[in-house]
């Protein structure tokens, strides 16, 4: 391999992102990305139509860190505004043990893997306008030590329902920005 030849895949590369980097500034200049959030969508202001989403009550746990999250990833602002929509979710969380100490024959790890099935139905209706499904995996350390094994596990699911909450949220916005 010559030096000359290093140098070449540089200048290569070099071009690419400049190719890449003019692509978009051209998209974005063209009007063919709009954002999701904010006054600029087609059909309105999405985050004032999230503000419309009442939350049903989910069950258990991990169902009621996940209802706040959502209530608050929907409407943080706290102001009270009349539902258009209702949102129900069922939620379904496993354990898997990835690993096994083979000395003790005891987990040293856990998954805590959670799936939200959730609907949209507007108010009045019986028919979801959208549905969906979310998964998570989020995982913890074991030890010999039983409640630390259960705080951990118990800050796994907050931090499962953090990130099923977002991502039903992104996708709700996605749909009200869309829809016609």
């Amino acid at each position: 391999m010559s030096w000359a030849e290093p140098r070449q895949l540089c200048a290569a590369r070099k071009r690419v992102r400049l190719a890449g980097g003019l692509l978009m500034l051209g998209l974005v200049l063209s009007g063919c990305v709009r954002p999701l959030y904010g006054q600029f969508s087609e059909y309105g202001d999405v985050a004032d139509e999230l503000r419309t989403i009442a939350v049903d009550p989910i069950p258990n746990r991990i169902g009621h860190y996940l209802g706040n999250d959502l209530i608050f990833a929907l409407n943080g602002t706290g102001s009270q505004v009349t539902p258009k929509y209702h949102l129900s979710v069922v939620l379904n969380e496993g354990v898997q043990v990835p690993l096994i100490d083979t000395v003790t024959g005891y987990p040293t790890a856990a998954n805590v893997v959670t799936t939200a099935d959730y609907k949209l139905v507007p108010v009045g209706a019986s028919e979801p306008i959208t549905k969906g499904k979310v998964t998570t995996a989020d995982s913890y350390d074991r030890t010999s030590q039983r409640f630390t094994n259960l705080r951990a596990a118990r800050d796994a699911e907050i931090r499962a329902a953090e990130t099923l909450a977002d991502q039903i949220r992104t996708q709700l916005a996605a749909y009200l920005s869309g829809r016609g």
